[in-house]
């Protein structure tokens, strides 16, 4: 019988799973691939792993008896049934100590569910986050690791020498936590992009709609906002995408149908953030407007009867005003997601703190510093914040982001202003700006809601002259009584 050589299996030979694989070859592990299509093992070593050390497996128990112990298993496969159908076949064959590993979009609590569940089998579980798509997984990926924590020694090298690195050699890979929570933070990046996405694409559409600019002019902008503070992969192949050309020489976005899709992730966050009563308000407004962008013939068929402003600004027929106003959407951009970051973060904390998890938010934004899709100079500057101070309250106190944010704050204004005023949709740069104006008022008209409440429920208030924790209930109409429901915050 021959001795195992295997570092660590790999289940899914998708694109994502391949690239991987490769990517570990390359750093001198030993891999074994396994693919519930046989077929798929047999193409994938004849080609792409051709003349590599990579081994290939044809059924679970040969995966398994290639391996050495601890047994490193790494599943790649659509999250849902599939992780749970693979983990029930895996497990009659592995012994106590040995390691699985989802590498795949699966939600936070079904990998809090597996956690419990392979370690009263004596296994170890790891749900860990793989961004930056094929690029990434051939190159380096960013790579968000949670679960049983007994397992990270075992993989750390593995994974740390497979990701992305960042200045110093720092790899972008560390153990987030216990439980779902590398799946968590891996979510909160995926709402993020979200967010980022939909700041850029609003950018874009300020730009041409608003000021007539053409793709050429617009991939000049971005080439520049690319060399400063925004410098980002988001932007970067934004200014590349408006680049491209189709056959016939025309912008080939253009020809692009305006309806975008989505797999999930985003809406987990938003789902998650109302839970915890979190308001996470741009990544819910990126959500929506991806939701808007789906309904394409019912907004064809309004455009024809529901009539607004002319989008063309008047910034855009002299040449100084509308270099002024491409200055203001820039800032409006960066002031934006900052305000998205800081929401991501008051997240992660929520969530955290119900959980019981202790997570580095400093080496959260190292983690995604590079290999993944929100990659940007941007998260430097959020990790010296954590860095110089790890119990920061929000991102929008830290003296970096505050004097940003006063410096971005009139071209901001100007931009969500301006936007209204013409009929421009900017759902995430407006409620960027709204949850601000609402985050440093020290009184909101919440007062009189809660009066409104105690009113038609009551609910009761609590008062300003009286110590927090004492609630009072008015009869308003004489009729009411004074039973009053009882005090709760959902």
């Amino acid at each position: 019988m021959s001795i195992p050589t295997g570092d660590i299996g790999l289940i899914g030979l998708a694109v994502m799973g391949q690239n991987l694989i490769l990517n570990m070859n390359d750093h001198g592990f030993n891999v074994v691939a396994y693919n519930r299509t046989t077929s798929k093992v047999d193409e994938f070593l004849a080609g792409e792993a051709r003349g590599t050390r990579i081994q290939g497996a044809h059924s679970i128990p040969e995966l398994v008896s290639k391996l050495k112990t601890p047994r490193r298993i790494m599943m790649l496969v659509k999250a849902g049934q599939a992780v749970d159908d693979f983990i029930e076949q895996l497990i009659p064959h592995l012994s106590p100590g040995d390691i699985l590993i989802d590498g795949g979009n699966s939600l936070y609590g079904d990998t809090e569910r597996r956690v419990k569940y392979c370690e009263s089998k004596g296994l170890h579980f790891i749900g860990t986050g793989v961004s930056g798509g094929e690029e990434g997984a051939r190159r380096g990926p960013s790579i968000m690791p949670g679960g049983s924590a007994k397992a990270w020694a075992a993989v750390k090298d593995i994974f740390q020498g497979v990701s992305a690195k960042v200045e110093g050699g720092s790899p972008c890979c560390d153990w987030v936590g216990d439980g779902g929570s590398g799946h968590y933070v891996k979510m909160v990046h995926n709402g993020i992009e979200y967010g980022d996405m939909q700041l850029i694409c609003e950018a874009y559409n300020l730009l041409k709609n608003g000021l007539g600019l053409s793709a050429d002019e617009m991939h000049r902008i971005f080439a520049d906002w690319n060399q400063g503070e925004l410098d980002s992969f988001l932007i970067e192949i934004t200014r590349d995408i408006l680049a491209f050309k189709d056959t016939d020489g025309s912008p080939l976005v253009d020809r692009i149908l305006d309806t975008a899709g989505q797999k999930g992730t985003g809406k987990w966050t938003v789902i998650d953030s109302a839970n915890l009563a979190q308001p996470v308000t741009l990544i819910a407004e990126a959500v929506f407007s991806r939701c808007v962008s789906a309904m394409k013939e019912e907004r064809v068929k309004a455009a024809r009867k529901l009539k607004g402003p002319k989008p063309l600004l008047g910034a855009s027929k002299k040449p100084a005003a509308r270099d002024a106003f491409i200055a203001d959407i820039k800032d409006a951009l960066y002031a934006s997601k900052i305000v998205s970051y800081a929401q991501g973060y008051m997240l992660m904390r929520a969530a955290a703190a119900e959980y019981g998890w202790k997570l580095n938010y400093g080496g959260i934004a190292l983690m995604w510093r590079g290999g993944c899709i929100i990659r940007s100079r941007f998260l430097g500057k959020i990790k010296e914040a954590y860095d110089k101070n790890p119990k920061l309250a929000n991102l929008l106190l830290d003296d970096y982001f505050r004097a940003e944010i006063k410096r971005c704050q009139k071209g901001w204004r100007n931009v969500v202003a301006s936007a209204a005023k013409k009929g421009i949709p900017v759902p995430a740069f407006g409620t960027a700006l709204a949850f601000y104006d609402q985050y440093r008022s020290a009184i909101l008209p919440a007062n009189l809601l809660q009066a409104q409440r105690d009113y038609f429920g009551a609910h009761t208030y609590e008062r300003v002259d009286r110590p927090r924790g004492q609630f009072f209930h008015t009869n308003w109409t004489g009729r009411g009584g004074s039973v009053s429901s009882s005090t709760y915050n959902a």
